[in-house]
């Protein structure tokens, strides 16, 4: 097969071969791929290793109008009777040379298909260091030369400290950017339980964004969504096989949902009450709650979607947490913090004296109250206390004492977006700040990095997120300083191009999922050759063009389906 001689290179006046580009012709029944890696002789018996970028189809006629003459002018059930020769022509970038030698490939240098080991080789996939399975490869797919390869990556251009963090785009549905994120995390969390060293400790704290996707990670796939469930459990424990991935859900899984009380007319989670106490029973969930003397320096988190071009609602909360302040300083509940709001929205202004320079206006205490009823009052997450012995906690507590390979998944997708913020936010605050170790004296060591997955990035991270937003600020924090501290942020959306640059800036791997003409055609795209953006259109679920600094091209990849329960839509 490696042997197998499929075309010649040619190089023209117009159209030379260069250091980086060469372009062959080959038959035109053949079938190839964009992607697909071919192999040309060089000089000193090297070879040079391409990937093809496009494949054009070519005639002797010398324009439309040829064509539709001779068709006996345009009639479309006639065969032409004129013969006309053609070829393809196929463009691939030079990606490697086995000699180092990357001087022009020579015209009517015989091209190849490449073998296995060539092609992982020509990627730069062989003898990869701290291997990370991130997918598999398919050349010449479709083919008797048929080749499928598993792509590894190194996993401290991943996790750290060489790079760190993934980005994920694509469309709703199709894109599946959750599932590829789950698939790479179930393979870390794998390598983590095999790991004897302590510096390859990860552990996963997961955010749940929508219906109930990830409350049932730790239960076995059923596929009762296939018209054969038994066959399509055969193939995908095949999949995870080939890539030398277990066919076992995540383990170590602890779920948190937000409070709600048994009297409460809406549940705070998708969760079915059945499902929920079966997890009780089972010890791997608890109900979080919030409460003002633990966690009114986050009331903040409330207000990332506010614009405060005047900064009032920063001076109002830097008043709050100030402990000697002698409105706030002495409050205890949640109550009491709304009766004080209230009294000073109310308060008129002395009718002597003039208005000290740094006083509040009360306009903005206005403003501060509107929001702050409309988040947490009737709201049974924020709380007095929490009570173990009811399975009830305070999420920042529990964050602290994650350990090794522990998957927290916390459930906000039944919240509104202004208290999915705000968990978001308190939980990445708390993470970060365990890391930089300001709990060192409550908590034992955390494990040496933190996944922090998030989807819908876009809701807390996008451009036209606020400056002043504190959840912008703690996300830059980690994608900027994350990576040295253990802390690597994951994150999802739909449009690359509405995330803030600092943030896909920062992250070291790229994967892009199926999308539209629209998106591709804005600069975010402007590093990738037009075929592969054209191919960004029409990409199949579970396919992705994979980024990292360890591959010397863009790789186009396929995962299996998730391994842990779906629910049905």
């Amino acid at each position: 097969m490696g042997s197998k001689i499929i075309g010649r290179v040619i190089a023209t006046e117009k159209n030379p071969t260069t250091m980086d580009e060469f372009t062959f012709w080959t038959d035109s029944n053949l079938k190839l791929h964009a992607f697909d890696i071919v192999k040309v002789k060089h000089v000193d018996g090297s070879f040079s290793y391409g990937v093809i970028k496009n494949i054009s189809h070519i005639t002797d006629a010398q324009s439309f109008l040829t064509g539709f003459i001779s068709s006996d002018f345009g009639n479309v059930e006639l065969d032409a009777p004129t013969l006309r020769v053609g070829m393809n022509y196929v463009q691939a970038a030079v990606s490697y040379n086995d000699a180092n030698i990357y001087t022009p490939v020579h015209n009517d240098a015989p091209v190849y298909l490449a073998e296995a080991n060539e092609i992982i080789a020509a990627l730069g996939l062989q003898n990869i260091k701290n291997p990370l399975v991130c997918g598999s490869l398919k050349m010449y797919e479709g083919t008797e030369n048929e080749i499928t390869l598993p792509v590894m990556m190194n996993s401290k251009f991943i996790l750290g400290p060489e790079g760190a963090h993934l980005n994920i785009s694509g469309i709703s549905g199709l894109a599946s950017k959750t599932s590829y994120a789950m698939f790479l995390m179930k393979a870390i969390q794998e390598q983590g339980l095999s790991a004897s060293e302590e510096d390859e400790s990860v552990a996963f704290v997961i955010f749940n964004v929508k219906g109930k996707d990830l409350m049932a990670i730790h239960k076995e796939n059923e596929f009762d969504d296939s018209l054969n469930p038994d066959e399509e459990r055969e193939r995908v424990f095949e999949e995870y096989e080939q890539l030398s991935l277990s066919t076992f859900p995540f383990s170590n899984v602890h779920y948190f949902i937000p409070y709600s009380s048994s009297n409460s007319a809406r549940q705070s989670t998708y969760l079915s009450k059945d499902l929920v106490k079966e997890y009780v029973k089972s010890n791997i969930l608890q109900k979080y709650k919030f409460t003002y003397e633990d966690d009114k320096e986050s009331i903040e988190m409330l207000f990332a979607d506010i614009d405060d071009p005047q900064h009032t609602m920063e001076a109002i909360i830097s008043k709050i947490i100030d402990q000697n302040d002698s409105d706030f300083g002495n409050l205890n509940t949640w109550d009491d913090f709304r009766g004080k709001v209230d009294e000073l929205s109310q308060k008129t202004q002395k009718a002597t004296g003039a208005k000290s320079a740094n006083e509040i206006p009360i306009v903005s205490w206005k403003k501060f109250k509107r929001i702050i009823n409309s988040a947490i009052r009737n709201d049974d997450m924020f709380a007095n206390r929490a009570e173990a012995s009811k399975h009830e906690c305070r999420l920042a507590d529990e964050l602290k004492k994650i350990k090794a390979n522990d998957a927290f998944v916390i459930d906000v997708a039944k919240l509104p977006e202004d208290k999915q913020a705000f968990v978001f936010g308190d939980a990445l605050r708390t993470i970060y700040n365990l890391k930089l170790g300001e709990y060192d004296e409550e908590v034992d060591s955390p494990p040496k990095r933190i996944i922090v997955f998030i989807d819908e990035l876009n809701k807390y991270a996008s451009k036209d997120t606020p400056k002043s937003s504190p959840i912008l600020k703690e996300i830059l924090d980690v994608t900027e300083r994350g990576r040295s501290l253990g802390v690597v942020l994951f994150g999802a959306e739909q449009f690359r191009s509405n995330i803030h640059p600092r943030v896909t800036g920062n992250c070291s791997t790229h994967a892009y999922g199926r999308t539209n003409s629209i998106e591709t055609a804005t600069g975010n795209y402007n590093s990738l050759p037009s075929t592969y953006k054209n191919m960004l259109t029409r990409l199949e679920q579970g396919d992705y063009l994979i980024q990292n600094p360890v591959f010397r091209s863009l790789l186009k990849i396929k995962f299996p389906k998730p391994i842990y329960k779906q629910f049905k839509s």
